[in-house]
């Protein structure tokens, strides 16, 4: 199929997979690129970050893919094989955050009840105080068939990756303020499903967690206690996002877009924790 030997990116720039219309694959073909599909999902559950948004596009076509599908998924391949030599870095240091960032308000008169869940039954915790850091970010309507938009999460402990993300969101939102919104109230599930295990495994937290999103009326509206959307999707999130800040489980600043990113991932830590050990 004239597959790709040598691929710089995990998928070509540009593809938008939903508007492929290459022919279907035979049956044979198609359970060839399902085997690969699986393949590559757990090659992301091990730690290959890089290729886990190509991934999660391809597989939403495993039960019809067309030979562009196919074409993309060996391209993915030939970039495992160029980056094989790599490493993600597991680093237990913390990282010193400007607090000024960090909007404090007073929550009590409106999420005066608001409480993290602890576990009952959880161990003494031991050892140093581990710090979550989290980033977050939405694609917004990206798909150009449903105008869906794509969520993207990576959580560190300390400075290691630990939780990472990507999937298409369930509902369509009309403004990037919205995609970003219910991005910004998926992480915090995460958060607080990470945070409960940590305790369970006795280890002990350093605070809230830090959440960083580069849209500022996604800070204002998580942060400012009388805040009150009118969708009701977006209202629903809201109030998931006061709630967990009034407990003290999370916190939530701005990263501007990509130049302080670049700068973020190039002086404190990878954003996605890997060097090319060669």
């Amino acid at each position: 199929m004239n597959s790709k030997k040598y691929a710089t990116t995990p998928i070509s720039s540009g593809y938008p997979p939903e508007l492929d219309v290459t022919p279907l694959l035979s049956p044979n073909y198609a359970n060839f690129y399902q085997q690969w599909m699986g393949i590559l999902r757990w090659t992301t559950e091990l730690g290959r970050v890089d290729i886990l948004f190509p991934t999660t596009i391809l597989s939403s076509y495993m039960t019809q893919p067309c030979e562009g599908h196919l074409k993309q998924a060996l391209c993915t391949l030939a970039y495992l094989k160029h980056h094989s030599n790599v490493s993600m870095l597991f680093d237990d240091s913390t990282v010193n955050w400007n607090t000024q960032g960090f909007l404090n308000h007073d929550w009590t008169l409106f999420y005066r009840d608001a409480f993290e869940a602890i576990p009952p039954n959880m161990p003494k915790p031991r050892g140093h105080e581990v710090q979550i850091n989290a980033f977050v970010d939405a694609d917004h309507a990206s798909n150009q068939i449903t105008r869906r938009s794509h969520t993207g999460i990576i959580i560190y402990v300390n400075r290691t990756p630990i939780v990472w993300y990507s999937k298409s969101q369930n509902t369509v939102k009309s403004s990037t303020f919205g995609s970003e919104f219910i991005a910004t109230k998926i992480a915090v599930d995460q958060i607080e499903a990470l945070r409960y295990k940590l305790r369970m495994f006795g280890v002990p937290l350093d605070g809230p967690a830090n959440v960083f999103v580069d849209n500022q009326s996604v800070v204002l509206n998580a942060t400012n206690p009388t805040s009150v959307l009118k969708k009701k999707h977006n209202a629903i999130a809201c109030h998931h996002i006061h709630e967990a800040i009034a407990a003290n489980m999370i916190r939530i600043a701005k990263v501007a877009g990509k130049k302080e990113f670049g700068r973020f991932v190039c002086q404190d830590i990878a954003l996605f924790g890997f060097s090319q050990s060669d």
